[in-house]
């Protein structure tokens, strides 16, 4: 472990100084970093390229790295020599698996190899760090001409700031959040609500153990399935969100949820349902997996959902067991300060940045930029086939890349062993879904059961606002130190509440042992990071 240690902060060293000298080499023949290739117009008040931005006469070789998650595609393929032809470059893409990433990216870059484009995972520091140093282009200047990255939301754009610009492409991530689900058929069969507060939630989650809502005449049920580190939290709504900085202390400063006053009576919550037995007994030592089996087993009748990324084996399991099993959404509780809405998720899962040497040639940049903006391009279901060159294109044509299946395009089997899609390529190809589109979530989906569910859960959250939190793409460097153990310590604590091994009174005690543990620093440096990207009032979307 030592040794991995060393040899981390040895890389993160010569990172620095490889950064640190190429940004001092630049600063001799370019005075300043901001774009050199823009002027003003005769307003005076808007900049505009001194080339076309689409023009495609000149050939540039453009290079990048990423992560992907199983084996990368050749280097030479149809996919790719599509890529070279329609955007005339000459394209060299290195993609690297997910596991080896950190260790081979952080290698190349302090070898002063850093390619045109880099990718990095969506909670990677070193972006930060690099942006900090100068590394990367800031693109406030270019993302405008793009129709993909000129409409991503700013809010989404303020995670990707360093001291004012912006210097990272957002790789896509749905909004909305995984909230709490409910046996409507449980509740029927008991003549109880849907709850609206925690009281009520209590009280049906108490019923679903003790009054047999399966009907089989055996105890054999309970409220909440909940596994280890307090997973789901089973928040109902961004006041109670551990993960959010909402709350704020006496002076303003936004704190996180984990020490808030919303998570103390949510643990008290908990520690009234364990005492009651109407929440997973073991849950202090029940993995994920565990606890999913837990719910789709018939067992509990509360638990989790998601518009997107749900399984449909899990849920063919439970109506297996449970024929009659229907799950619906639980809207959002008012909080005793009379907000009402969870926490909207970053909206990324991932980052692109460009190399700051690019910043001397406009059209390389233009061109660099208009791949990315071409691989995170949306397509409406309705328009993804064979008559729509862009989408024909992207996949590596009708019979060559993908085929037509019941109305879908079906990519084929070896369509990325093989390298048969330019999709395979595009360091970001997952779609930007624009915040007007139109989108049914259950669509994804074939079972009606799991259909019902997906929409309930949409329509809630259209139904209601969406809280944006200021933390997001905010980097602290005791966090970075000290956070994961942080979170774990606090956890483990709460786990103790809730199980009765230490009195929730001690509350205030626990908040000082994490303040003490760093979390003073983190909650300082936090804030800090929150003035500087100019947030001055809690947003709601």
């Amino acid at each position: 472990m030592r040794s991995k240690q060393w040899f981390y902060g040895f890389i993160i060293l010569i990172i620095g100084l490889v950064l640190v000298a190429c940004t001092d080499e630049n600063a001799q023949t370019e005075p300043t970093k901001e774009p050199a290739d823009e002027t003003k117009t005769e307003e005076g008040n808007k900049e505009e390229p001194k080339v076309d931005p689409f023009d495609h006469t000149e050939k540039y070789t453009i290079t990048g790295m990423t992560f992907r998650f199983g084996d990368p595609p050749p280097l030479k393929s149809p996919g790719l020599d599509m890529i070279n032809e329609r955007f005339n470059v000459d394209y060299k893409p290195e993609i690297i698996p997910q596991g080896d990433y950190i260790e081979k990216s952080s290698a190349i870059v302090a070898s002063g190899s850093m390619p045109d484009l880099i990718g990095f995972p969506g909670t990677d520091t070193r972006f930060y760090q690099w942006a900090e140093q100068g590394a990367f282009l800031p693109l406030d200047d270019y993302l405008k001409h793009y129709d993909t990255l000129g409409n991503i939301p700013d809010y989404v754009y303020n995670s990707f700031k360093v001291n004012g610009k912006i210097y990272g492409i957002p790789r896509y991530s749905q909004p909305y959040p995984v909230t709490p689900v409910i046996r409507k058929d449980w509740l029927d069969k008991l003549g109880l609500e849907i709850p609206t507060n925690y009281e009520e939630l209590e009280k049906v989650a108490i019923a679903f153990t003790k009054e047999d809502p399966d009907g089989n005449g055996k105890n054999d049920t309970y409220g909440v399935a909940i596994g280890e580190n307090i997973n789901p939290n089973f928040n109902m709504g961004t006041y109670w969100d551990f993960n959010a900085w909402y709350h704020q202390d006496e002076e303003g400063n936004y704190i996180p949820g984990i020490i808030s006053e919303g998570r103390k009576d949510l643990i008290q919550f908990f520690a009234n349902l364990y005492k009651e037995g109407a929440m997973t007994k073991d849950f202090a030592v029940l993995d994920w997996a565990s606890t999913n089996t837990e719910f789709y087993s018939g067992k509990a009748g509360i638990f989790v959902g998601g518009v997107s990324g749900m399984s449909e084996a899990y849920f063919e399991g439970l109506l297996a067991a449970n024929p009659d099993a229907h799950l619906v959404a639980i809207p959002p509780f008012e909080a005793p300060d009379k907000s009402k809405g969870f926490t909207i998720g970053s909206g990324y899962s991932g980052i692109l940045a460009l190399n700051a040497k690019m910043a001397g040639d406009e059209g390389k940049i233009f061109r660099a930029l208009e791949m990315v903006d071409f691989g995170k391009k949306f397509y409406p279901r309705d328009t993804k086939n064979p008559d729509n060159a862009d989408f024909d294109f992207y996949l590596g044509g009708e019979g060559k890349g993908y085929n037509m299946e019941d109305g879908q395009a079906v990519q084929l089997p070896n369509f990325s062993s093989d390298g048969l899609s330019p999709s395979t390529y595009f360091l970001d190809n997952r779609e930007q879904v624009p915040t007007d589109a139109n989108i049914t979530y259950a669509d994804d989906y074939k079972m009606p059961e799991m259909k019902e569910m997906v929409q309930s859960l949409q329509e809630m959250f259209e139904a209601n606002k969406l809280y944006v939190d200021p933390s997001y793409g905010v980097m602290s460097p005791t966090n970075q130190e000290k956070g994961t153990d942080l979170t774990q310590f606090i956890m483990n604590e709460q786990s103790k509440m809730i199980a009765g091994q230490r009195p929730i009174s001690d509350w205030d005690s626990l908040v000082d042992e994490y303040m003490k543990r760093g979390g003073e620093a983190i909650i300082k440096e936090t804030n800090e990071g929150i003035k500087a990207k100019g947030y001055t009032e809690r947003e709601w979307k």
